[in-house]
């Protein structure tokens, strides 16, 4: 079922801008707010220190959207989400590995078609009321039903690209067909969710934030179920749930939220798991500017901060008050070519003589301090799946120019060459620089001619480069969860996106056979095939996986960074 990021394209220009932004855990920086709506309830003056009595302060780049995990795709968002929320399953701390949450244990039936979940005993939710399976059914029913304004995509991105459609279709472009078929509560502690189709995804989609399981009494007594789009494209809940009434199960629960200062958390005395670290009141502050964060951290004000800049790596490194930890690198940066912009990429010369002339171990080795490593795939090598055999291209760029000259081309072939402003992605810090050195690199040896090209990361840049208007754009992407179809099938499966504008059936064709095949190891060969598959058609120039660098007070220890950008605070010590 080809239901994957072409979704984002039937939404309206501002709506799709807004829902890239945090795909892939996606992770921002510069990001812009869904909805503004709700204003938190007031708090009493915070201190202007940071730890201590078991606080903990870490400074964000933006405000969550709305405390909602159905309604959200950022990864500011979903961080906060993920310390209050817990679904059936989750990912292991500082990993991609599934591990039980609200489920114990899971089996799914010989055709692929029913999970059948044993749920944890003794939960509660943060308003006292019991966590069951008729708590599981109410809220994978309630993302099924949803109708109206909930059917955008902006509202409901994740359930639209791991679930496909709705009970019933009320948006146009809103897929036909859902994975979801039904939910049971079958009275002995146990529940099934049955699908339409086998897919060997499913279990590792559950781990995502946005499938988390609410209180239903929480998303009913507070209007949940209450939102508009407004005449700019983005959906808003009108509800008090997701700004004022969030609850959940984990392990710390909502207190307070003033936007743009600080969103409160308490520690829930009657988590059912064991809590090892010592904070009793998490904060997050949204902090846009990176430099501003080094100095609130430099002073104390906050005790860490994601989205290190390289050119800060080195003042942390020799303040011995600091501390640096980076990710597992869990990401792609890439050039995308949209063939449908420009006749001339349609051509597989001209697509492999861009490979070969921009210098991307020059990049890398320049504008990433040493956390980035070249790629030569759309995934990470950590992935299973991941091929070591793929072709690689040298960079050469006079065998370049013979290569174009051969096949008859006239020099130099004009390319637009786009790259986004006012944004800094974990794997892009420097958009500019990165888009200047590769124009450098391909006007070298007079085989192109290059437009470069600028916009604002959002609503202008992700809008046009999800929309096909750019030739070469760059942009990258950070994985949701341990599995090659959430970066393959995002970007390959589905016929004529957009932003690649290219049919070719033998890559469509292995990812759609890959998500349904349920054998690992027939899954895997085939995740290398398309790997090949991929690397020999080159629908762009994959350049950098990299390590995302987040910095801390010396004093904060049990942090354990996640590939995917959601941390459990709860195994944070404050000493």
């Amino acid at each position: 079922m080809r239901i994957k990021r072409h979704l984002r394209l039937v939404a309206s220009f501002a709506a799709v801008a807004m829902l890239a932004v945090a795909c892939g855990g996606d992770d921002t920086t510069e990001q812009p707010t869904g909805t503004d709506t709700g204003t938190g309830t007031e708090t009493a003056e915070p201190t202007e220190t940071a730890a201590g009595d078991g606080t903990l302060v870490f400074g964000t780049s933006a405000d969550p959207v709305v405390l909602d995990g159905a309604l959200v795709s950022d990864g500011e968002t979903l961080r906060a989400i993920d310390q209050m929320f817990e679904g059936l399953v989750g990912l292991e701390p500082g990993g991609t590995e599934i591990r039980p949450l609200l489920a114990t244990e899971w089996e799914a039936s010989e055709d692929g078609l029913a999970w059948t979940f044993t749920l944890r005993e003794g939960v509660t939710f943060h308003d006292g009321t019991e966590f069951n399976a008729a708590a599981v059914c109410f809220n994978f029913d309630r993302w099924y039903n949803f109708t109206g304004s909930f059917q955008n995509p902006d509202a409901t991105y994740y359930w639209q690209t791991v679930f496909g459609g709705f009970a019933t279709q009320d948006v146009e472009g809103v897929p036909e067909e859902s994975l979801y078929e039904s939910c049971v509560d079958n009275g002995d502690g146990t529940v099934t969710l049955n699908i339409t189709s086998p897919s060997a995804s499913f279990l590792s989609a559950l781990a995502l934030t946005n499938f988390t399981i609410a209180s239903p009494t929480a998303l009913q007594e507070f209007g949940a179920d209450e939102g508009e789009v407004g005449d700019d494209g983005l959906f808003r809940p009108t509800g008090t749930y997701g700004t004022e009434h969030p609850v959940g199960t984990g392990p710390f629960m909502f207190e307070s939220w003033t936007r743009g200062d600080r969103l409160v958390m308490a520690r829930f005395d009657d988590y059912w798991g064991e809590v090892e670290g010592n904070i009793e009141t998490l904060i997050f502050r949204p902090i846009a500017e990176g430099a501003a964060r080094l100095q609130a951290l430099q002073s104390g004000e906050i005790d860490g901060y994601d989205l290190v800049a390289p050119e800060d790596f080195e003042t942390i490194e020799s303040d011995p008050d600091l501390q640096l930890l980076t990710r597992p690198a869990f990401n792609i940066g890439y050039i995308g070519f949209t063939q449908t912009a420009n006749e001339a990429l349609q051509d597989r010369v001209v697509r492999e003589a861009i490979m070969m002339t921009v210098n991307r171990q020059a990049v890398v080795d320049g504008f990433y301090a040493g956390q980035g490593e070249v790629a030569h795939a759309f995934m990470p090598p950590e992935l299973f799946g991941y091929a070591d055999d793929v072709t690689q291209y040298e960079f050469d760029p006079e065998g370049a120019v013979a290569l174009l000259e051969e096949a008859g081309h006239t020099l130099p072939i004009q390319l637009q060459f786009a790259y986004p402003t006012d944004v800094s992605r974990p794997y892009m810090p420097n958009a500019q620089a990165n888009a200047e050195a590769f124009a450098a690199d391909l006007e070298a040896q007079g085989a192109f001619e290059v437009e470069l090209v600028s916009d604002t990361w959002s609503p202008d840049y992700l809008g046009k480069a999800f929309a096909g208007d750019y030739e070469l754009y760059l942009l990258g992407w950070t994985g949701d969860f341990g599995d090659p179809d959430n970066f393959l099938g995002t970007f390959f499966q589905t016929p004529n996106q957009p932003e690649w504008g290219f049919e070719e059936a033998a890559i469509h064709d292995i990812l759609d056979e890959a998500e349904s095949e349920t054998d690992v190891d027939a899954r895997t060969a085939l995740y290398e095939e398309a790997n090949r598959l991929i690397a020999d058609y080159i629908p762009g120039v994959p350049y950098v996986h990299t390590q995302p660098a987040l910095a801390f007070r010396a004093n904060v220890t049990g942090y354990q960074p996640s590939p995917v950008s959601l941390e459990p605070f709860s195994l944070v010590t404050v000493s």
